[in-house]
């Protein structure tokens, strides 16, 4: 399956590889197929580069489920965090261009407010990046009451941030939710009394990987594996 939004750039790089094979043809032109093969091997590229996997992760209460692939570069302690109302932890993960970059939500709740800050295009890996860099953030409340926050951090090339939710949306564990286009960051910001099972290091998938169970919550030996396609299409 290929986002939708990649649809434009797919099409583009077909029609230019076709065209460049037609006027290497018409005018015997070793250079312009050349050119042909470039554009075909950038579309290429492209294509991968927007794919969107079916994902698969066990349907439990209070589940946190990975927003992204990539590897998780920071697990940092904040003292505090306004919307939380208390200690925090925050979990970065750095999506490399050859991940995929479909975003999606880390646990079910109610979207409180979807925020974007203007900023800096720092390299996605570095630690400045989750606060100076632009982005959008995107605050939720779970069931239970519990709030949480998760980011979508443009980088150095990553130049479009594309963000599909609303205030007042509610939303599941695993939906899409947006995506950044050509390497960036997410970050996930939780209660310090959350359980996480994820470290420095490790790699992690969109709506596969299980970070972590919301506070008061842990796995469960009933829980059922559910296969998840989300509610917005992109």
């Amino acid at each position: 399956m290929i986002a939708r939004e990649g649809f434009v750039f797919i099409f583009s790089g077909a029609a230019l590889t076709i065209l460049m094979i037609l006027a290497a043809a018409r005018w015997d032109s070793v250079w312009l197929f050349a050119v042909s093969l470039v554009f075909a091997v950038l579309t290429i590229f492209v294509t991968f580069f927007f794919r969107d996997p079916h994902r698969v992760f066990p349907v439990e209460p209070g589940i946190l489920v990975a927003p992204a692939d990539g590897k998780i570069v920071a697990v940092d302690t904040l003292d505090s965090h306004p919307f939380i109302g208390g200690a925090a932890v925050k979990v970065s993960i750095f999506l490399s261009v050859f991940d995929v970059h479909i975003n999606r939500v880390p646990s079910d709740g109610v979207v409180d407010y979807v925020k974007y800050n203007p900023g800096k295009f720092l390299a996605a890996y570095k630690d400045k990046a989750s606060e100076v860099n632009e982005q959008t953030e995107i605050g939720m409340t779970a069931p239970g009451g519990t709030k949480f926050v998760f980011k979508q951090i443009a980088g150095i090339i990553a130049r479009r941030i594309v963000c599909k939710l609303n205030q007042g949306d509610v939303v599941k564990a695993g939906d899409r939710c947006g995506m950044i286009r050509f390497g960036s960051r997410t970050d996930l910001i939780v209660p310090k009394d959350s359980k996480l099972l994820v470290k420095m290091g490790d790699w992690v998938k969109g709506a596969h990987t299980v970070m972590g169970y919301l506070p008061g919550y842990s796995p469960q030996a009933s829980s059922t594996p559910a296969a998840t396609e989300g509610n917005v299409k992109l």
